[in-house]
């Protein structure tokens, strides 16, 4: 059953299909790596064995007739709890959401996953709001890490990356409005895909605006590529949903890297990185010169947008909060009150100047990607740290000022609205995971994900998983 937990969504439908598999069995090994594991995880707000299992065996029984409803009929799937799903609370690990309430409407990416047959096995943990890229929040506690129990899995979608990592499900939902699916990504060594902004439509609109997108994290590519083929398109309640497009990500092969211009930075100018997180990013964009590509080592040419991420992020953070009471603010997670305060702050003359600013810096990376086809980057400029904390120790300091510091590579693509991936490309001395990023044109989703596969294909380092066993 552990084997059958780890099992990638393509496998599981091909085995689904030839009667080897069945829904049932690939729900049960789900449920039971949760029950090994998440009392020490704490991935989960809540699981629904008893639902999930009645919906593999509706699952199990179309199979059975050849008339699977969609691309997903069966495959184990988890909710950030960031997102709205019928029938349970969304509750964004805050106490000031009353559980209590109608719960009558599914976000759009949920929706389709549900109308293509996922089995839905429970809600995944975020920091309160999502505001910040580890997990822990006031209403579940400590989200840790299946590499390290003393160590955070990253967030905010942190009980995704832990789940997905753990075999605790094989599909996932994520948010990224600063990093959020691929900083958990890297620091659990699973893949992680933030999809050009508009692609994967959202609603409700995320408290953080136009940096905050949806995707896929799961242990494959090409199950993120299924995933995507469910969750793209137009929907009417998102004002900046894409239109629909034939591109259908499940076909995409590996690209042909031959004589293709891809940029790789270290730094993108700015950055302080852990040497031996270099060390293996280097190693893996050789892998890309081993591919036929021709990479050169260039920044995109841009100053750190730390400010202008922030002024858009606290005051984002101050509208969506602006009508609490005394009373409800002294609830929040300590650090998420700083940032409301600090938006309070905010004039409209700073908002715009962050505005201004953001659109040079997509104007500027549009230019980059006339001549570079990609982007590489490390993921993250750290492994894990200890769980618990917001950020890892710096010298001189009891931890970092901010959670941004040590992501100084995510937050750039947010305020861009590029596709970007993070995909694993080896284990530290530490024994802990370290990603690499590629980031693509804006719209070149099919870009990113081909490259990824050809990456995925050719280093072995892409596919790793912790040794559970190490958790007791």
């Amino acid at each position: 059953m552990t084997d059958l937990a780890f099992i990638s969504a393509v496998d599981l439908l091909e085995g689904y299909k030839k009667g080897k598999i069945s829904p049932v069995e690939a729900t049960r090994a789900a449920l039971d790596q949760i029950e090994k594991y998440d009392h020490i995880l704490n991935a989960f707000v809540f699981t629904d064995p008893d639902a999930a299992l009645a919906s593999a065996r509706q699952s199990e029984d179309r199979w059975r007739r050849g008339e699977p409803l969609g691309l997903l009929d069966g495959v184990p799937t988890t909710v950030k709890d960031i997102m709205l799903m019928k029938g349970y609370p969304t509750l964004k690990g805050s106490r000031l959401v009353d559980p209590a309430g109608q719960w009558e409407s599914d976000s759009p990416a949920v929706a389709r996953l549900r109308e293509h047959g996922c089995v839905f096995i429970g809600k995944t943990t975020t920091p309160e709001f999502g505001w910040k890229g580890v997990t822990d929040s006031p209403l579940s506690g400590i989200t840790r890490n299946p590499w390290d129990s003393d160590k955070t899995p990253g967030g905010s979608s942190g009980g995704a990356s832990a789940a997905c990592a753990a075999g605790m499900g094989v599909l996932h939902t994520g948010s990224d409005g600063g990093g959020s699916i691929r900083i958990p990504a890297a620091l659990t060594g699973i893949f992680g895909y933030k999809a050009s902004f508009g692609r994967v439509p959202v609603w409700p609109a995320s408290a953080f605006g136009t940096v905050s997108h949806v995707g896929p994290m799961t242990r494959t590519v090409s199950d993120a590529c299924l995933m995507m083929d469910v969750m793209k398109g137009y929907d009417s309640r998102d004002w900046y949903a894409l239109p629909n497009t034939d591109d259908k990500y499940r076909e995409i092969t590996p690209a042909d890297l031959k004589g293709r211009k891809i940029a790789y930075s270290a730094t993108l100018g700015y950055a302080k990185v852990d040497s031996e997180v270099l060390k293996l990013v280097e190693q893996a964009v050789d892998v890309f010169r081993g591919l036929g590509a021709v990479v050169e080592e260039v920044d995109p040419g841009f100053e750190s947008p730390l400010q202008t991420f922030a002024t858009l992020w606290h005051s984002g953070a101050w509208f969506a909060l602006k009508d609490a009471s005394d009373e409800a603010l002294s609830l929040l997670d300590p650090g998420l009150r700083k940032v409301v305060e600090r938006g309070s702050r905010i004039s409209m003359a700073d908002y715009f100047d962050a505005t201004v600013a953001r659109a040079e810096l997509g104007g500027l990376m549009r230019e980059f990607h006339q001549t570079y086809d990609l982007l590489l980057t490390p993921s993250v400029a750290v492994t894990a740290f200890e769980a618990g904390r917001l950020g890892p120790e710096v010298k001189g300091a009891a931890e970092a000022d901010d959670w941004v510091d040590w992501t100084p590579f995510s937050y750039p693509f947010n305020l861009t609205q590029q596709p970007a991936c993070s995909i694993p490309c080896g284990v530290a001395s530490n024994g802990l995971p370290v990603g690499l990023q590629i980031v693509g044109p804006m719209h070149e989703d099919t870009k990113v994900l081909s490259a990824a596969l050809a990456f995925e294909n050719a280093c072995s380092a892409s596919q790793i998983r912790p040794n559970l066993d190490l958790l007791g």
